[in-house]
């Protein structure tokens, strides 16, 4: 099963249109996104095409292929709204003998971890930055950036998992990095 996994689409219309055309052009199954769909949070700019209502209209028209964990800025209301769960503070993806934790960043994180065993993997947005670094007890921290508000220079994107690999892309499909775990 091929994921497409991002994270942090604010409300931007324009930049989830281009998150859903990657998820097409990928043919990924499922779409993992790690919180904060709609609302900008007071510590953002608004995004380019802050537009809410047609996030909503866009996610729930794939609303059965969507996996959504909570971040800082969903709220019950949103939940109201949206098609999909996405309350939940985390999910667990088994890949081979790992554990892949996922969350939004905001809570479990590198300096406040969840309870993970050697080897197993940290999956959270939150920080806007893409990620893939050592922590821990051989654990491994990785984030996808920022669908709508990158943060220090990197670039608009996500990440997919298929086959135990990850890849770091640009909302263009570009390639910039990948970790086979």
């Amino acid at each position: 099963m091929k994921f497409l996994i991002a994270s942090d689409i604010h409300g931007s219309a324009y930049y989830c249109e281009q998150l859903l055309a990657a998820f097409e052009r990928e043919q990924a199954s499922r779409l993992l996104l790690l919180g904060d769909v709609l609302y900008h949070g007071p510590r953002n700019d608004l995004p380019r095409d802050y537009e809410p209502k047609r996030v909503i209209t866009m996610l729930n028209g794939i609303a059965d292929r969507i996996l959504c964990v909570r971040g800082n800025c969903d709220t019950e209301v949103d939940q109201m709204v949206l098609e999909f769960p996405i309350l939940a503070d985390y999910a667990v993806l088994p890949i081979g003998e790992r554990l892949v934790y996922v969350t939004h960043g905001h809570r479990f994180n590198t300096k406040t971890p969840p309870p993970l065993r050697p080897g197993d993997v940290l999956l959270h947005g939150h920080t806007h930055i893409p990620a893939w670094e050592p922590f821990g007890r051989e654990n491994l921290y990785l984030n996808p950036g920022s669908v709508s508000i990158p943060k220090n220079d990197t670039a608009h994107g996500y990440m997919t998992l298929e086959n135990g690999v990850f890849t770091w892309k640009t909302l263009k499909g570009e390639s910039y990095h990948s970790l086979a775990l």
